[in-house]
């Protein structure tokens, strides 16, 4: 297997989202691929984003650790932190 399939299927492996996160996404266990489009989804239907910055709902605020807002750098970093290792 080639260094890029490994990274393909690890990249599509399912990872397990805690309860803050399961808020958002669901609970069952998805592919990092899948956990972004449902988080953007969200984020999307409520309407949430405001160019780069991301506003906090209550759901989102635990995502976020307690903050207000985040730029969607940070938010990536916020979301890889509450997925079940």
């Amino acid at each position: 297997m080639s260094n890029e399939s490994k990274a393909k299927s690890a990249f599509m492996k399912p990872v397990q989202p805690d309860d803050a996160l399961a808020k958002i996404v669901g609970a069952n266990p998805l592919p990092r691929t899948e956990l972004t489009k449902k988080l953007w989804e969200y984020i999307k239907q409520n309407k949430l984003q405001n160019k780069k910055v991301i506003k906090a709902d209550a759901a989102l605020e635990t995502v976020f650790n307690g903050k207000k807002e985040v730029d969607m750098f940070e938010l990536t970093r916020l979301v890889n932190t509450h997925i079940v290792k």
